[in-house]
């Protein structure tokens, strides 16, 4: 079983619904992205919006993951650069899997669909990426090509006394 990646899709009710509910569920399970449990899919969907209104703008495009009963499974957005003098690579951001789908190789095919969905972009030479320390994340994107390429100790504050590096990974397209 593999899961079924669709770039840009339509976007929907049921769409939105589940990216926040996966979204929720990534973060409970532990999840690096961005918030600390226990959250709901409604307290993540206001980072959601952020996500829409920078597709909406053309900024930002979405890759969606959907299992063998067509549920999202998985997604990542990619997005462009705003200064015009980087404007050769993109930002990856909110990289989830599904923690039922976990431990099956799906992320590093989440990965390679993105790598793939950055090619199919005109200019693209590079992604870009930053994760939290402490996760085990960085050893995930090394082993999917990305090099670490920066790092800022103690950047991400999960909660006092627990803070963690700000990993900057870097995978070339070329």
């Amino acid at each position: 079983m593999t899961l079924t990646f669709e770039l840009d899709p339509k976007f929907d009710r049921s769409v939105r619904d589940g990216i926040a509910e996966l979204w929720s569920d990534v973060s409970n399970a532990g999840g690096a992205v961005g918030f600390v449990p226990p959250v709901t899919a409604e307290d993540v969907r206001p980072a959601l919006v952020k996500h829409l209104v920078s597709m909406a703008e053309g900024r930002t495009r979405i890759l969606v993951g959907y299992d063998e009963e067509g549920v999202i499974a998985a997604t990542a957005f990619l997005t462009h650069n705003t200064h015009r003098l980087m404007a050769h690579w993109l930002w990856i951001y909110t990289v989830m899997v599904h923690p039922r789908h976990q431990g099956r190789g799906y992320g590093r095919d989440l990965m390679a669909a993105a790598a793939d969905a950055a090619r199919s972009i005109d200019g693209i030479e590079a992604i870009r990426l930053t994760c939290r320390g402490g996760t085990g994340a960085d050893r995930f994107y090394g082993a999917c090509g990305y090099k670490e390429v920066g790092r800022v100790p103690g950047a991400i504050r999960v909660a006092d006394g627990d803070d963690r590096d700000d990993i900057i990974m870097l995978l070339p397209l070329g």
